[in-house]
């Protein structure tokens, strides 16, 4: 393979640092994801035109771009809120209680303000808190290893043992999330399939240092995915306490002290049963749409996969039969199905062997996809967001 970086800019070590130092989450994701591409495409020079981990990472850091600026999140609750039969219903049960409670508006104007109470963008802000934490917090980790690591290797004309060696050393040893065992392996893969001029063999070696890093990367994100998808929680007491103030807003304080009473000696009353319904229906349909936008990833030219269901690509010839050992020991430790598609869409994605089933069959079917090293943004687009601004257009 050529060893001659010639038409892209290779990202500094500092550059990374200062990308993930900045604080408004929306800028910093789009240079992190202008920087993932950055990145891949170094490295394609090096290794020929089979997609790197940052390749991948490129699209998945554009798609959480949509999560953290909570693009059309709430619009697409409001909608589901106001025409879902087990919301609406619910909601018009809390209504009818109030009312019966004492409540001056009529029906209509009771439900409008359990609407509001329930506001759904609070769920949006933690969910985009969350993706935009998971975003920084992989950048600041892999990305700097990989701008490490083009520091340290990219122009090297034949195989240096003793410096991928030192390299690694700086890497943690142990099992991740808190070990980088798995960072150690794939940077030395990549290493080697610099040098690698079969393309057969070279493209095993890149598909195990992509599912490598996958699965740190994916472990250390644990905490983050189990959060977004847990942003739909609503406390139905704070819930209840504030549709007394909006409903009652003279009187809210001697309703709730009667209620105070009244649970007191009977546990729940009709109003709380009400409000557990509501919320555990509202609670399911923010779920659902949250898990929407994070369970689906767009690629160039139309390519979206829906991360719940079986991927319908097929393995590139190059990779339908694995030949490295190490490739097929791991596959064979971590795919439920190998060989195959069957069964890869992710029922659960909080659950981690689910997405990790999904994830390296997606790596496999798509690394040879030249259609997924177009740049994520336009020239313009570029040029605004490397100014610390927000681009127009589509993002």
């Amino acid at each position: 393979m050529s060893n001659t970086i010639h038409n892209h800019h290779v990202p500094t070590i500092a550059e990374v640092d200062q990308i993930a130092t900045l604080s408004d989450p929306v800028i910093r994701n789009l240079q992190i994801t202008q920087c993932y591409h950055e990145l891949s495409s170094v490295a394609a020079e090096r290794t020929g035109q089979s997609a790197n981990w940052c390749t991948f990472a490129t699209w998945a850091s554009r798609q959480a771009g949509q999560t953290i600026r909570k693009e059309d999140l709430v619009r697409a609750l409001e909608s589901v809120l106001n025409t879902t039969p087990s919301t609406t219903k619910a909601a018009r049960g809390v209504a009818t209680i109030a009312r019966h409670m004492g409540a001056k508006h009529d029906i209509e104007a009771i439900q409008k303000s359990v609407r509001d109470v329930l506001n759904p963008a609070e769920a949006f802000d933690r969910a985009s808190n969350a993706v935009g934490k998971g975003n920084k917090k992989v950048f600041e980790e892999i990305g700097r290893e990989f701008a490490r690591f083009f520091s340290t290797c990219l122009h090297d004309a034949t195989f240096d043992a003793d410096k991928i060696v030192r390299f690694c050393d700086e890497l943690r040893p142990g099992e991740p999330p808190d070990g980088q065992r798995y960072l150690r392996q794939a940077f030395t893969r990549y290493y080697q399939a610099f040098f690698e001029p079969d393309a057969k063999m070279r493209a095993e070696l890149l598909l195990l240092a992509n599912i490598e890093i996958g699965f740190h990367e994916q472990t250390r994100l644990q905490p983050e995915i189990t959060e977004s998808l847990d942003a739909a929680f609503v406390d139905p007491k704070h819930f209840t306490l504030r549709l007394l103030k909006a409903v009652f807003p003279y009187g809210g304080w001697l309703v709730r002290g009667r209620l105070f009473f009244i649970r007191l000696r009977s546990g729940l009353i009709p109003l709380d049963e009400a409000v557990n319904t509501l919320i555990d229906a509202a609670r399911r349909q923010i779920r659902m749409i949250i898990t929407e936008h994070l369970m689906t990833i767009g690629f160039p030219h139309g390519v979206r996969l829906r991360l719940g269901e079986d991927l319908k690509a097929e393995f590139p010839p190059s990779l339908q039969q694995i030949t490295n050992p190490d490739l097929r020991a791991l596959l064979d430790q971590i795919d439920p199905t190998p060989d195959s598609l069957h069964e890869t869409g992710a029922t659960d994605w909080a659950y981690l062997p689910d997405r990790i089933h999904f994830i390296i069959d997606m790596f496999r079917c798509y690394q040879e996809y030249r259609d997924i090293f177009d740049p994520p943004f336009t020239p313009d687009q570029i040029v605004t967001l490397k100014t610390g601004h927000l681009p127009g257009g589509q993002l």
